[in-house]
């Protein structure tokens, strides 16, 4: 067997608009495609002892074991590998269940499609999932353990940490977007301008200032102490000499803390000799030079958590520890305490496991204990000092026992230090009396506190303490997201993205859009290059600044990646027309219209999708869709347009030389073509086409009439604004026409363009594109010969795998079917080729040249048009 390619889908897709994290692999099964199961001999035993938990897969069958019916009747292998993916990441703890597994047009060859939690871990089990398969054929070992056990690591070093998952879940669950930015934890929630970010649990509104302070003990106690808030009294030290004094002062029990230290690291609590305080401060200085040393307050280790400045949650926190039966020694009660299903590697569990260290090691030398000594039965072993959930404590929750001063306290704590996200650490005998009558202190304010303790507390109420950092971030009545409206199709797509940007952009918002040509915010190019895939989407709704947002989205992206947003208000389907056919599995119209399908699919219930009634394969996905439908319409007694109008609902037609809007029979004219600039005085049909698609969503997003009819009469084609779509250059003698078109349906819009273009010698500058498919490039020849009187052939930039010679018999050969004795040569630069055109131009001749490179043809038309006008003194 052989990965032919994995891809990783991390939004709405082919495969699910649901399920957007999915692993798409490309499987060729090679000789094992003429063995299914039931013809490897013991392979559903070997499978069975090696991974026991698949009797959980139900499969077709419907019922517990029905996976290994279907590999003792028989199946295929790439099912076999998508069962197999699916379990080994739910045994390492990411669990997840939706699996599809397709044969392509290639025999032999599928596309194994799973979900997964973490990327990274999912490309990890698509290729170990191979591996495992190849072993239970051939009968060899192989070490699951050891494969869940990276798959752990994988996924720990990968994952978002509890509290900012917890923070994101809560999202989610009220439909907000999410966006993780670089490897860690930072998070954007929301989009453009109604984004919030959150890092752990700091969030954009947290103040510098009250981080600052929170991580300055010294400060924090003196602030607190000065609002007559108990604190432990101490000292800050930086010597033995002062280590001295501050004892002498305070007394012992002692702790001694770094003062820029967190999560434990460098503490040594309850010291109680001059020795043992001389290794505390090197122990804590090997964290911080200054060290907090401060008089040991008895009691139990509690934080509370205080959110927008509301106490939302209390727990008390147990160091690790064991408690002794009088037979067993500490090291088997740690293994045996590590057995608890609530604890796991890293943060997978409610619990972690306990690790024995250095501060172990220190704690069981206090008691003159080490990993072999028995406790007695009933003692309580200490294995860590300090009660951290990441290093194996445990917590209790006490929300609701916490005394109402003691809330009030906490409180006024948040505010004094100004963190909107607060934690504070108590010590005290315990919660319910008044922290002055009970003698505890605070001993600690964090920010970035750790949710983990009160999201599943080892006993108690867990506490959902993410909702009111969301409540915090998104009042109620607070916007999440910002407009968006996604244009998709063969051909047209970036005319609409503009014509539509333009429009909004006119009506004041702050407009960023994506085209093939570019990204840009408000008719700024930030990044050039084909811009129509997720990445270019997502750059868009990560920009601070943008209001609304228009994408358009190609095939290409949707494949590679799935799209880069979760739903739109507004989906622009231009139109289904041979491109790009024969390559990443789309063969024909019927398997393009599924991928064009995912942006419908992707619109919200109460959006809309815009369709194009004179697209027979748009027309076809109209009753399977579940938002409103609109649809547009060069032709007003369309029989698709007719029925709408029965019904009462929206359309867009071109009626008697108007751009209409029609509610039922009732008409909204909008603008006159000839009007509108980019229709070429009405004579570009296809220019028309978008224009109505622009003009319908715009409208049915709630533009006025009047708004909409504005922009598009000052939307003025050029090669600045609209390169590559129709740009026009004149010269003295002659006129060049440069178009992106490229596939069938865009040299037929160009040939009804030129039927309305009068010259003396039509000329074309042409080349075939070598991923098409044979059919595709010589039914461009065909128009090509049709619409031009002489044609120069060119070489694509890029051949995609075919030889000149092949591409261009092929356009000649469809040329000779045309009907027409057209003439031709090749020159295969094409820059070149327009030099030759330009030269040979006679009075009234008019140059099509149909560029795959747009940018090079502009800049050299440019240039010979400034040179005209330099020689006759006009420039």
């Amino acid at each position: 067997m052989k990965i032919e390619k994995i891809q990783v889908l991390r939004g709405p897709n082919i495969w699910s608009i649901r399920r957007k994290k999915l692993i798409q692999m490309r499987l060729d099964l090679e000789e094992v495609e003429h063995q299914p199961t039931n013809k490897i001999p013991g392979f559903r035993e070997r499978l069975e002892k090696l991974i026991p938990s698949l009797i959980t897969h139900r499969c077709s069958e419907g019922v517990e074991g029905g996976f290994f019916q279907r590999v003792e009747m028989g199946t295929w292998m790439g099912h076999v590998i998508e069962h197999i993916a699916l379990e080994i990441q739910t045994l390492a703890g990411m669990d997840t269940g939706f699996g599809r597994t397709r044969e392509t047009k290639t025999p032999g060859v599928y596309n194994v499609v799973f979900s997964y939690i973490e990327e990274n871990s999912g490309v990890y089990t698509a290729e170990q999932s191979v591996e495992i398969a190849q072993c239970l054929i051939d009968g060899t070992d192989y070490d699951i353990d050891a494969c869940i056990k990276r798959l752990k690591e994988i996924r720990e070093r990968e994952r978002l940490g509890p509290s900012t998952g917890s923070i994101v879940e809560e999202a989610v669950a009220r439909n907000i977007p999410w966006i993780r930015l670089g490897k860690n934890s930072l998070v954007q929630l929301g989009y453009g301008v109604n984004q919030q970010r959150f890092q752990a649990t700091i969030t954009g509104n947290t103040s510098s200032i009250a981080v600052d302070i929170a991580c300055n003990k010294e400060l924090t106690k003196k602030m607190l102490d000065d609002a007559a808030i108990p604190v432990p009294t101490g000292d800050l030290v930086v010597d033995e000499e002062d280590l001295e004094r501050v004892i002498r002062k305070i007394g012992y029990p002692i702790v001694l803390k770094p003062l820029d230290g967190n999560h434990g690291r460098g503490q040594s609590i309850n010291v109680n000799d001059w020795e043992t305080a001389k290794i505390g401060l090197q122990h804590a200085q090997t964290v911080s030079r200054k060290v907090i040393v401060e008089r040991y307050v008895t009691g139990y280790d509690f934080r509370v958590l205080v959110i927008n400045h509301k106490m939302v949650a209390a727990a008390r926190r147990v160091p690790a520890n064991v408690v002794g039966d009088g037979e067993m020694n500490i090291q088997q009660l740690i293994d045996k305490e590590n057995l608890d299903p609530r604890r796991g590697y890293g943060h997978e569990n409610v619990l972690t496991e306990i690790l024995v260290d250095k501060d172990t090691n220190e704690l069981l030398e206090k008691l003159n204990y080490t990993l072999e000594s028995v406790p007695q039965k009933g003692e309580i072993v200490y294995l860590k000092s300090t009660a951290n959930l990441s290093t194996g404590g445990t917590s209790i929750d006490v929300t609701d026992m916490i005394h109402p001063e003691n809330v009030t306290m906490c409180e006024r704590v948040s505010k004094i230090i100004g963190l909107d996200v607060c934690g504070i650490d108590i010590m005290a005998e315990n919660l319910t009396q008044p922290l002055k009558e009970s003698g505890g202190a605070i001993l600690e304010v964090n920010a970035a506190p750790g949710f983990r303790m009160h999201l599943a507390p080892s006993e108690g109420l867990p506490r959902n303490v993410a909702a009111p950092v969301v409540d915090m971030l998104y009042p109620q009545g607070k916007p999440v997201r910002i407009p968006i409206i996604a244009v998709t199709g063969t051909n047209g797509k970036t005319t609409t993205t503009r014509l539509i940007a333009h429009i909004v952009k006119n009506n004041g918002y702050r407009v960023g859009f994506t085209t093939s040509d570019g990204i840009y915010i408000q008719n700024t190019m930030l990044t050039k290059g084909d811009t129509t895939g997720p990445i270019s989407a997502e750059f868009v709704l990560k920009d601070p600044t943008v209001e609304f947002a228009v994408l358009e989205t190609a095939r290409g992206g949707i494949l590679r990646s799935g799209l880069g947003f979760s739903y739109c208000d507004i989906g622009v389907l231009t139109n289904i027309k041979e491109d790009h056919l024969g390559l990443s599995d789309i063969h024909n119209l019927k398997d393009l219209t599924r991928v064009k399908r995912v942006v419908l699919d992707s619109v919200k219930k109460d959006g809309w999708s815009v369709l194009n009634a004179d697209d027979d394969y748009s027309m076809r996905l109209m009753p399977e869709l579940d938002s409103k439908v609109a649809l547009f319409s060069l032709d007003e007694n369309n029989p698709h347009i007719k029925k709408f109008a029965k019904e009462g609902k929206i359309t867009c037609v071109y009626e008697d030389g108007f751009i209409t809007i029609k509610k039922g029979d009732w008409k909204i004219r909008v603008a006159k073509a000839h009007n509108i600039p980019i229709t070429m005085e009405g004579k570009a049909k296809f220019m028309i086409s978008n224009v109505l698609a622009a003009s319908l969503a715009t409208y049915l997003y709630g533009f006025e009439i009047e708004d909409i009819s504005n922009s598009l009469r000052t939307f003025i084609p050029s090669a600045q604004l609209t390169p590559g779509r129709l740009n026009i250059f004149k010269f003295k003698n002659f006129k060049v026409l440069i178009d992106f078109a490229h596939n069938p349906a865009g040299y037929e819009a160009i040939e009804d363009y030129l039927k309305n273009v009068e010259a003396s010698k039509k000329i074309g500058i042409i080349a075939g594109v070598g991923d098409r498919r044979d059919e595709d490039i010589k039914e461009c020849g065909r128009i090509a010969g049709r619409m031009f009187d002489y044609v120069i052939i060119r070489n694509e930039k890029h051949l995609r795998g075919r030889t000149e010679e092949e591409i261009n018999g092929l356009i000649i050969s469809g040329m000779q079917e045309s009907g027409s004795a057209v003439n031709y040569e090749i020159i295969p630069k094409e820059i070149e080729a327009l030099k030759h055109a330009m030269s040979m131009a006679e009075e009234g001749t008019f140059i099509t040249a149909l560029s795959d490179v747009v940018s090079n043809a502009i800049d050299l038309v440019q240039e010979y048009q400034n040179k005209e006008l330099l020689e006759e003194g006009k420039l």
